[in-house]
């Protein structure tokens, strides 16, 4: 069985920053890519961040040069650094990763959201 599990999440003022966690845990043979998505009321889940095993990223538009995605592949953790954070920022954030479990199989796995506010 894995899971991943996030934390960090929080209301904050604009221009604050916030930082999330996200463990896998279980039955983890390897991972692959790893990253996080955020989906706002009324709105799909769209990208917001991706590294890869190699260390190689990715980020939306929106959030260069503010966010950073970054990984420790010791303890299977990602972390997103937001700073500069503005409303536009709420939302729900999901991690993501594919995980190899036993038997050589991989697969998406999600967290459970972890809700970001920015409000005044």
């Amino acid at each position: 069985q894995v899971q991943l599990v996030e934390s960090g999440g929080g209301l904050v003022q604009p221009g604050g920053s916030l930082r999330l966690s996200c463990a896998a845990s279980g039955s983890i043979v390897g991972i692959n890519a790893m990253g996080w998505y955020r989906q706002a009321p009324g709105k799909q889940r769209d990208l917001v961040a991706r590294i890869a095993s190699d260390g190689r990223v990715n980020y939306a538009e929106s959030v260069k040069g503010r966010f950073t995605i970054s990984r420790d592949n010791a303890k299977n953790t990602v972390y997103l650094q937001m700073n500069s954070l503005k409303h536009e920022d709420t939302a729900v954030y999901y991690c993501n990763a594919f995980i190899y479990g036993l038997g050589g199989y991989g697969r998406d796995y999600w967290g459970q959201g972890t809700q970001v506010t920015i409000s005044s």
